[in-house]
């Protein structure tokens, strides 16, 4: 236990203070900022599994847990109020931080050890998250600088690749330094994220190779090909054994998950519980519903607010707005978040996507239940729950129509998601349009609740971008634009990225 808590506290510091140095490093003999040259490849990849990780587990943990509609913003708090309502557009530099922490700091990193090295296995590994940190760039924002980004000074103004050119691109990244490696490679890399494990390291790339076929395919670009991919894929079933995680936070201060860290810095209770995961987690009697949810403390039960509702609430509930507190929806435990990992991929999600590939291209429903109870069993192992099979045999249960069954899939990989990937999940919500969207309004439903049907999106009672929808995409870094002259022309967040047909 000592060991690794001591590791925890190390690879911490170690990863902060790469983070800060080994992106720009040009500053002259200073000990504190050592030229680049002086920091071993080993110590520069955890300071890129690390900015990544941030990325995913802190600013888009919050935005897309609203976009996913997890989180709403407490009655009493503001904090969130622009993202709870839409009122984004580039000018708010939602995605200016994490714009920086990937290609500053994370490709940056990487692209400086394969520069360095000749170790094809510590290639391999630098080239699964510099795949990483492309599909996150391009499923927040759409387009990116990839063909002619991270070249320094020799071009300071890349241009913009469309999104499908990027996937495509670091694909055939991936299969290049997966071709490269021998039987006998091993890592040399300080790997907090696999252990430097080189098997596990294969198994993530098939299993974003999956995640990002799956969006090819429904984005209608080389469907039969990157079908049969899809499908050799899963009869090799080559993929990890375990969630893939950034465990290295612990229960002190400086040492904290970051998006706890971040919420107890603000020192304010922001997120409670939205609506739909509320009702459809209480609808179908789910266990996994205390996991992150505490009951509202005003009559015991499980209550979520309506998207973008905080200000309409109070007169729809027939309250006022002295009435309409904290205590009337269901607060997040934050403190049981203090010091969890922060995932970049799940066995859960690895087994919703085997089973959607079964179902649909495979025609094998033995073999798609199979993959869906072991996705349903391997989250409600990791939140610790109760009763799995008293589940998989009620609300859960496997049966219906092919399409009733997927839908299944689907929204169970939603439940799966929460408090693991929330870009995942509203990633996922884009690209198979599950959860529905309901045709009716929050405020119908605050005043007919038996219109909803449990568990369907619903449109922010306050949309400030005025389209009627939810949001498809972040917009581009302000920062980006601010540098770069080949910046497209803004974009609205109704516009969908390239798969999102």
């Amino acid at each position: 236990m000592q060991r690794k808590y001591m590791k925890k506290i190390l690879s911490i510091a170690l990863s902060s203070m790469l983070l800060l140095t080994a992106c720009d490093l040009d500053i002259n003999d200073d000990p504190n900022h050592p030229e680049s040259s002086t920091v071993t490849t080993d110590l520069i990849f955890p300071a890129a599994e690390n900015a990544i990780a941030d990325v995913i587990g802190d600013d888009m943990f919050t935005n897309a847990g609203f976009f996913a509609q997890y989180f709403e913003q407490m009655p009493t708090a503001n904090q969130y109020n622009d993202i709870a309502e839409l009122n984004i557009n580039e000018g708010k530099g939602l995605f200016n931080r994490d714009y920086h922490l990937l290609y500053a700091g994370a490709l940056t990193d990487l692209k400086d050890i394969v520069d360095r090295s000749t170790n094809t296995a510590d290639i391999f590994a630098c080239t699964v998250l510099r795949a990483y940190a492309f599909q996150v760039i391009v499923d927040c924002q759409g387009e990116a600088p990839y063909t002619e980004a991270l070249q320094g000074a020799s071009n300071t103004m890349p241009k913009w690749d469309d999104g499908q050119t990027i996937y495509e691109g670091v694909l055939a990244e991936l299969d290049e330094a997966e071709n490269n490696l021998e039987a006998d490679d091993i890592m040399t890399l300080r790997d907090d994220l696999l252990d430097k494990d080189l098997a596990e390291w294969r198994g993530f790339a098939n299993a974003l190779r999956l995640r990002m076929l799956f969006r090819l395919i429904d984005g209608g670009v080389n469907v039969d090909a990157n079908t049969n991919k899809v499908k050799e894929l899963v009869n090799n079933n080559n993929f990890i054994t375990q969630d893939v995680t950034w465990d290295v936070y612990s229960n002190a201060e400086h040492q904290y998950n970051p998006w706890y860290d971040c919420s107890k810095t603000l020192n304010a209770d922001n997120h409670c519980a939205a609506f739909p995961i509320i009702a459809y987690m209480g609808g179908t009697e789910d266990p996994r519903i205390s996991y992150a949810f505490a009951p509202c403390t005003y009559d015991n039960s499980y209550t979520g607010q309506l998207p973008g509702a905080k200000t309409k609430e109070p007169g729809w509930l027939g309250l006022t707005t002295a009435e309409y507190q904290n205590d009337r929806v269901s607060n997040v435990k934050y403190d049981a978040f203090s010091f969890a990992p922060i995932y970049f991929y799940t066995m859960s999600e690895l087994q919703f996507l085997i089973a959607e590939a079964e179902l649909r291209f495979n025609n094998d429903d033995a073999a798609a239940q199979a993959a869906y109870e072991a996705g349903v069993k391997a989250d409600f192992a990791s939140k610790e729950a109760d009763d799995v099979d008293t589940f998989l045999s009620g609300w859960g249960e496997w049966k219906g129509s092919k399409d009733e069954k997927l839908k299944l899939i689907y929204m169970q990989k939603w439940v799966a998601l929460f408090m693991r990937d929330h870009l995942e999940a509203w990633t996922e919500a884009r690209r198979t349009d599950t959860p529905a969207l309901s045709p009716y309004s929050g405020e119908q439903i605050a005043n007919n609740p038996d219109l909803y049907n449990p568990g369907d999106f619903i449109v922010p009672a306050v949309n400030q971008y005025g389209k009627g929808g939810l949001c498809k995409r972040v917009p581009y870094s302000s920062d980006a634009r601010s540098t770069n002259q080949n910046t497209p022309t803004a974009k609205g967040i109704d516009t969908p990225v390239f798969w999102d047909k």
